[in-house]
């Protein structure tokens, strides 16, 4: 018996929240939950120094002379891991991506592909940044990238949850999913697969893939519902007790967590070093 309400007590006084509850706690209402990230001073001064400074960039070159814009950009973009390799990106952005045979073309992690199409110097020339998509388009990524990493410091499966749930509606086949080192943690764990199964060929893993679920159910927003309903329910078994009450408002204020670079890209900067 515990107390007068024949209740035991949570752990240290807080009540558990599980993975799904946390995950749908932040998408119930995800504009409030991203205006509570953007009302942090620190994603404030983020935000208001891109905004001001971006339109003063006209070329390439004074775009990765602003490390703390190239930064914000990157980020936005989900690239933030590999900030430090302007090089590689220089060359992804001088060649654009109205070429087949372009650098940002011959990538399958799609993110390239995005981030230069939002800077299109190749295209527009000076006139690359004047577009919505690199201004406002910009912080809105900017915004969303920072909810979901901060939900990571506190619960990697809400994290992977979220950006499982932004991506979904783009994907077309399993090889695109395959290529994200995020969305295909988030396939395996959901049809209970251990992390051994990366390592199979990627064209019987397709197969696999395609033989549980439709790619196209990730377009209906029920189906999709009850994918992340799977996926955040078996992603508890395996990391149980993953946040609490206390540190739920943690989820949209803490520091961000980092996925890994794709093995794709390390063989396209192994080729540019060369």
């Amino acid at each position: 018996m515990y107390g007068p309400t024949n209740r035991r007590p949570p752990v240290g006084g807080l009540r558990l929240l599980n993975t799904f509850t946390s995950y749908s706690l932040i998408t119930r209402d995800l504009d409030a939950s991203i205006d509570r990230v953007e009302q942090q001073p620190s994603v404030q001064r983020e935000v208001d120094y891109y905004l001001k400074n971006i339109e003063n960039v006209k070329s390439i070159e004074d775009f990765l002379k602003d490390d703390r814009l190239f930064k914000f950009a990157m980020k936005a973009h989900g690239l933030k891991d590999m900030d430090y390799a302007k090089a590689f990106m220089k060359k992804a952005l001088t060649e654009g991506i109205d070429n087949q045979d372009s650098f940002a073309n011959q990538l399958t992690d799609k993110r390239y592909t995005d981030f230069v199409d939002t800077y299109n110097f190749e295209r527009y020339g000076e006139n690359a940044t004047i577009y919505t998509k690199a201004r406002q388009g910009t912080v809105d990524k900017y915004l969303r990238q920072t909810l979901e990493e901060n939900a990571g410091e506190q619960n990697e499966g809400v994290r992977l949850a979220l950006y499982f749930d932004r991506k979904a509606p783009g994907l077309t086949n399993y090889y695109e999913v395959l290529a994200d080192s995020a969305l295909s943690k988030v396939v395996r764990t959901a049809f209970g697969l251990p992390e051994s199964f990366a390592s199979a060929d990627i064209d019987k893993q397709v197969a696999f893939f395609e033989s549980k679920m439709d790619i196209g159910d990730l377009q209906d927003p029920e189906k999709l519902e009850k994918f992340m309903a799977r996926f955040t329910s078996l992603w508890e078994v395996g990391n149980p007790s993953a946040g609490s009450a206390a540190s739920f408002t943690s989820i949209l204020f803490g520091q961000p967590a980092e996925y890994g670079i794709s093995t794709n890209t390390l063989f396209a900067i192994q080729s540019l070093r060369r």
